[in-house]
C-alpha cells in the first residue's frame, strides 16, 4: 500500500455561473476505508468524485494524491472495446501490464528474424511485478462474480447488452488494482447477487474506495464513512448511511441550537444594557455587556440542496380478490429461453417483490402481463375491476411524447381537469415554475421517472406494475416514494435491484431461478433469513447486528435521558437562585434611587438631623457594595444556566 493517507482535499470549491456547488472542503480519505459520497441530483456530489478522478477542475483548491498510488475509475466508454475479448478488456484495466503483455507477444511473433533478450527480460520483469500470470484467472473470477460466465469470456463484448457491458468496465475498474478506487453508481446495472458479490469485493478491499450510490443497503453494508455534500460544502461523517442520517440531523440541530443559544445570549445581555443605561452606576456593567454582544458571532446555516418529491397513489376503486393469473407462461428471445413454464396467483393486497439475477425474465414477465410483449405460449389474465398502472424501465411513455412540454404531456392524460390541478401534480414532483415549460425530450433519468409517477397519480389504477422504478432516482426521492406506496390501498406487483426499497415494501417474495419459481409469503428480511441461499447468509447476520447495535443506541438514549433529567432539574434550581439575585438587586436599587431623591431635595439637609444623614449616607453605601456583591453572583449563575443550555 502506497500510504495511510491516500487522498487529501483542499479548501475546494466549485461553482458553476451564479450557483455554488461547495466551498471550502477538506477532507482526508484514507486506505482500508469505504467513504459513500452522498447528496440530492445536482447538488455535486458527481462533480466532486470528476475532480477527484481528473476529469474536471475545480475553481480553487487542491487535491493531494501519492505520485506512486494507482487510481481506479469507473468509466462508460464501452464503445471503445466492442471488438476485444471481454476478458482481454477486464485485464486492459492494468495499463502497465497490459502493454507487457502485447509486446511481449509482439516480440514472440518476431523471434524467428530477430529476439530481443534484454527487451524481453524488461518485459518478463513488469509481468512479474503486476502478477500477470495470474491475471486471467482474477480477472475470470470478476467476471464470474459480476454475472458474466465462464462461457463468454473469450467472445467479443459486442455480444453483451449494454447494462452487461458496463459490468465488463466495472470488473477492468477492480482488477486494476487500485489503490484508489472511484465508482459512480456501481449497482446500477447489477442484480441482487452481483450487488452482494461486489460487497464482500469491497469490504476486503484493502485500498481506499469512493462511491457513489443511490442504494441504501449497499451504503449500510460497505462503507465506513459518508461524505455528505450538502448546505453548499461537503462534511465527512464515521459510519455507514444510517449512522449518518442519525448524526447530521443531530449535526444540524445542535447548530441551530448553538444559533438559537446565542441569540438568546445577545437578547439577555441587551435587555440588562436596555435596563441599566440610563443608570451612572451601572455605565461600567452595560459597556461590559455591549462588549460581550460585539464578540458573538451568528453562523449563517446555508438551506439544504436536498428535495423531497410528494407521491401520492390513490386507487379508483378496489379490485377484485384475484387480481392477476398467470398460467404456464414461456418466452424465448432466439434461442435463449427467459421463461419456461411460469405459474403465479396474485391476490388483492399483496406487495409482491419478484427477483433474481438480470436476464432471468423479471421485466419480460411484467411486459408479458402489461400486454407489452407477447408470449410465446400460456396466458397473463388480469381479474375483476383491476386497473394497473404500468412503470416501465424504459420509460417509454416518456421518449414518445418528443418535444411535448412537461405539462401538455400530462395535461393529456387529464383533458378535462383545470390548469392548476396540473400544475398541483407536478409541483408535488418538484416540477415548479418554468420546469413544466421543458421539454419532455430534455428530461433527465430522475426527471422522466417523476413525471410518470405523476401521471400514474393522475390515473389512480388500483394496481401498480413497476419495474425498477429507484434506477434513476436520489435517495431523497426514492426515500419519498416508499412513503408514498406505503400508504398505497392497492396491489402492488415490482421489480427491484434495491434492497432496502424491496425490504421497506414486500410483503410477498417471488425468486425467479432457472429451476422455476420461489414463492414466499414473508418480508425480505424474513426471506432472508429462511429461505436465503449461502451468498444471502451474511446479510441475515448483519440485519442481527443491525438490531443489536439498535439495541445498544436505545439503552445510551435511555441514559441520555436520564442524564437530561438532572440537567434540567439542576438549571431550575439556578434559575431561581438568579431570580432571587434579581429580586435582591432591584429591591437594594430601589432603597438607593429613594435615598438619592430625599438628596436631591434641597430643603432636606436643614430639616433633617445630622445623625439621620450620616445613618442614610451609610446605608446607601453598604446597599451599593452589597449590589456590585449581587452583581457578581447574578453573572456567575447566569453563566452556569447558559453552560447548561
Amino acid at each position: 500500500m502506497i500510504a495511510d493517507s491516500m487522498l487529501s482535499v483542499t479548501n475546494l470549491n466549485k461553482a458553476y455561473g451564479g450557483r455554488t456547488l461547495f466551498t471550502d472542503v477538506s477532507l482526508q480519505f484514507n486506505a482500508e476505508s469505504r467513504y459513500g459520497l452522498v447528496g440530492a441530483n445536482g447538488s455535486g456530489k458527481s462533480t466532486l468524485l470528476k475532480i477527484i478522478a481528473g476529469d474536471e477542475l475545480a475553481n480553487d483548491g487542491n487535491i493531494s494524491i501519492p505520485k506512486r498510488a494507482r487510481v481506479g475509475v469507473l468509466k462508460q466508454d464501452h464503445f471503445r472495446y466492442e471488438n476485444e475479448a471481454i476478458l482481454d478488456v477486464v485485464i486492459m484495466g492494468n495499463q502497465a501490464l497490459w502493454h507487457a503483455m502485447t509486446q511481449k507477444e509482439l516480440l514472440l511473433a518476431s523471434a524467428e528474424s530477430h529476439f530481443d533478450a534484454d527487451k524481453y527480460a524488461e518485459l518478463e520483469e513488469v509481468i512479474l511485478t503486476h502478477d500477470g500470470y495470474s491475471m486471467e484467472s482474477v480477472a475470470a473470477e470478476i467476471l464470474e462474480g459480476l454475472g458474466i460466465p465462464t462461457a463468454v469470456h473469450r467472445e467479443p463484448l459486442s455480444i453483451l447488452s449494454g447494462g452487461f457491458k458496463l459490468r465488463v468496465l466495472l470488473a477492468q475498474t477492480l482488477a486494476s488494482k487500485p489503490d484508489l478506487l472511484l465508482l459512480d453508481e456501481p449497482t446500477n446495472h447489477l442484480d441482487i447477487l452481483s450487488i452482494r458479490w461486489l460487497e464482500k469485493f469491497l469490504m476486503e478491499f484493502k485500498g481506499c474506495a469512493i462511491v457513489v450510490s443511490h442504494d441504501h443497503r449497499f451504503l449500510d453494508n460497505v462503507c465506513t464513512h459518508i461524505v455528505d455534500v450538502d448546505y453548499e460544502t461537503a462534511i465527512l461523517y464515521k459510519g455507514n448511511y444510517s449512522d449518518f442520517t442519525v448524526q447530521k440531523v443531530e449535526n444540524r440541530e445542535r447548530k441551530e441550537a448553538e444559533i438559537e443559544k446565542r441569540e438568546k445570549e445577545i437578547a439577555h445581555h441587551q435587555a440588562f444594557i436596555d435596563a441599566f443605561k440610563a443608570k451612572a452606576t451601572k455605565a461600567r456593567q452595560a459597556g461590559s455587556k455591549q462588549k460581550l454582544i460585539d464578540r458573538i458571532v451568528l453562523e449563517r446555516l446555508p438551506q439544504t440542496s436536498r428535495r423531497y418529491p410528494t407521491f401520492k397513489f390513490e386507487p379508483r376503486r378496489p379490485s377484485g380478490k384475484d387480481v392477476l393469473t398467470i398460467e404456464k407462461v414461456s418466452k424465448s428471445y432466439g434461442e435463449k429461453q427467459v421463461l419456461r413454464d411460469v405459474s403465479l396467483q396474485v391476490r388483492r393486497g399483496d406487495r409482491l417483490a419478484i427477483i433474481g439475477p438480470n436476464g432471468i425474465g423479471k421485466s419480460t414477465l411484467l411486459k408479458i402481463v402489461m400486454k407489452e410483449v407477447e408470449a410465446d405460449k400460456g396466458r397473463a389474465e388480469w381479474g375483476y375491476e383491476t386497473w394497473p398502472g404500468y412503470f416501465a424501465q424504459d420509460h417509454h411513455e416518456v421518449i414518445k411524447a418528443g418535444e411535448q412540454t412537461v405539462e401538455a404531456w400530462l395535461w393529456d392524460v387529464c383533458p378535462r381537469e383545470p390548469i392548476g390541478f396540473v400544475r398541483g401534480k407536478l409541483g408535488l414532483v418538484l416540477f415548479t415554475g418554468d420546469d413544466a415549460e421543458k421539454k419532455v425530450s430534455a428530461l433527465s433519468g430522475g426527471e422522466a421517472a417523476r413525471l410518470v409517477f405523476a401521471r400514474l397519480s393522475v390515473v389512480k389504477p388500483n394496481v401498480l406494475v413497476l419495474d425498477e422504478p429507484t434506477n434513476h432516482l436520489d435517495l431523497e426521492a426514492i426515500e419519498s416514494l416508499v412513503e408514498g406506496l406505503k400508504s398505497y390501498d392497492g396491489t402492488l406487483i415490482f421489480v427491484s435491484h434495491d434492497r432496502w426499497f424491496v425490504q421497506q415494501l414486500a410483503n410477498r417474495i417471488v425468486e425467479i431461478t432457472p429451476d422455476g419459481l420461489r414463492d414466499f409469503e414473508g418480508t425480505y428480511e424474513e426471506y432472508l433469513e429462511r429461505l436465503g441461499d449461502d451468498h444471502l447468509d451474511a446479510d441475515a447476520v448483519m440485519l442481527r447486528a443491525k438490531r443489536d447495535k439498535k439495541a445498544a443506541k436505545e439503552k445510551q438514549v435511555q441514559k441520555a435521558a436520564r442524564g437530561d433529567v438532572e440537567t434540567q432539574r439542576l438549571k431550575k434550581q439556578l434559575v431561581t437562585q438568579r431570580d432571587k439575585i434579581t429580586a435582591e438587586i432591584d429591591k437594594a436599587e430601589a432603597r438607593v434611587h429613594a435615598i438619592n431623591e430625599l438628596f436631591c431635595d434641597p430643603t432636606f439637609f436643614d430639616k433633617t438631623p445630622r445623625g439621620d444623614i450620616g445613618k442614610l449616607e451609610g446605608e446607601q453605601k453598604t446597599l451599593n457594595g452589597k449590589i456590585e456583591q449581587w452583581m457578581a453572583q447574578w453573572e456567575k449563575v447566569e453563566a452556569e444556566i447558559t453552560g447548561l443550555d
